[in-house]
């Protein structure tokens, strides 16, 4: 049951009891707000609702709005989510964006402000531009860079409304201004991004980030805040050069993506598990590292990355649930949700759809 289903529920309930007892109308009605502002202020975390699992909003709620805006974050956590994603990378003045690529083409409209502004490979790098430059820009849903047509066709509109790139202090403060709102602690679940680039570039987004994280009170390893990243090297350097406390999960994507000099396929054996516990709390993989396929009866195929993951101690939190991309086995988002949260038994997981996931959780 769902937290509108319950206020539902124990508003009807409260009103048939008061009935009964003849109070008078206008008490009923002071009582019945008390009950309402109870349910909706009271519950100080939506966690509460689905266990020990948490929902990862992927970049906001990017299924209903442009990714990584503010607006997105907003919907996020009004939607539920337990943490919020920010993936981040640098800019020609040293200020830490929420962007989730290093290039700025596929979901800002760069080449049509600054259309002389790409590198000879054709690409808008956002560390080539200062943020006084970016803020120039609409953030917009992501579109084919090849087609120039949007990646997810029934997503928000292009060219509809203003949006913009924020920076990570933008984002943690407006998390950290509705947590206290509505006394909740949503946490935050940030991606450092192609931290090696960065430095060839002569920027240490590693540190930066941290110390930003810092500043706002992410310190220790009770903080709500993950650190992710796919380059097992900076996680290590976060872990022993740097020595934070906080909870790092290393992400596991394929060799043929080359995010970064790690053999993806090593770190899913039981070597590279314990290898992985060694520096960091647990391992983002790919959905199709977990369900590798389907038998001859249609049922899916599971591999054993779980069960030796969590036989370390190490936390799975895998990408990405889209409901709008089901692989053709699946019946429906809610089956696809459950069969990861609990016939196979993920500790968290990431979502575009967080309101879709919270419902799948709470039936």
């Amino acid at each position: 049951m769902d937290i509108f289903a319950l206020t539902c529920t124990v508003w009807l309930k409260q009103f048939s009891i008061l009935r009964k007892k003849r109070i008078r109308r206008n008490d009923i009605r002071r009582h019945l707000q008390l009950v309402f502002l109870m349910i909706i202020v009271v519950v100080p975390s939506n966690s509460l609702f689905s266990g020990d699992k948490i929902i990862i909003a992927h970049r906001g709620a990017s299924g209903y709005l442009p990714e990584h805006t503010l607006a997105a974050a907003t919907l996020a956590y009004a939607q539920g989510a337990d943490y919020i994603e920010q993936d981040v990378v640098m800019t020609k003045d040293d200020r830490v964006i929420v962007l989730h690529d290093i290039h700025l083409e596929t979901t800002t409209n760069v080449a049509e402000v600054f259309p002389g502004r790409a590198r000879d490979d054709g690409r808008f790098y956002a560390i080539d531009f200062t943020l006084a430059e970016i803020r120039q820009l609409k953030a917009v849903e992501r579109i084919n860079r090849k087609t120039g047509q949007p990646v997810f066709p029934g997503r928000f509109p292009a060219n509809q409304s203003r949006f913009f790139v924020p920076t990570l202090n933008e984002e943690i403060e407006l998390i950290r201004g509705l947590n206290k709102v509505f006394n909740k602690n949503v946490g935050i679940y940030v991606e450092i991004k192609a931290p090696a680039w960065h430095q060839e570039e002569g920027k240490d987004l590693t540190r930066k980030t941290l110390d930003i994280l810092y500043e706002y009170g992410y310190n220790d390893a009770q903080s709500t805040c993950f650190i992710q990243c796919f380059d097992p090297a900076t996680l290590k350097r976060l872990r022993f050069e740097l020595k934070t406390a906080l909870p790092l999960i290393q992400l596991i994507g394929e060799n043929s993506w080359n995010l970064s000099s790690a053999d993806y396929t090593v770190l899913q054996t039981s070597e590279g598990l314990k290898e992985i516990a060694a520096y960091a709390n647990g391992i983002g993989p790919w959905l199709k590292h977990i369900v590798t396929g389907v038998d001859a009866d249609n049922q899916p195929q599971i591999s054993d990355l779980v069960t030796n993951a969590q036989s370390l101690d190490l936390l799975v939190h895998p990408y990405t649930f889209r409901a709008d991309q089901l692989p053709k086995h699946i019946s429906s988002y809610e089956a696809f949700v459950r069969l990861f949260a609990f016939r196979i038994g993920v500790d968290g997981l990431f979502t575009d759809y967080v309101d879709l996931t919270r419902a799948a959780f709470n039936d």
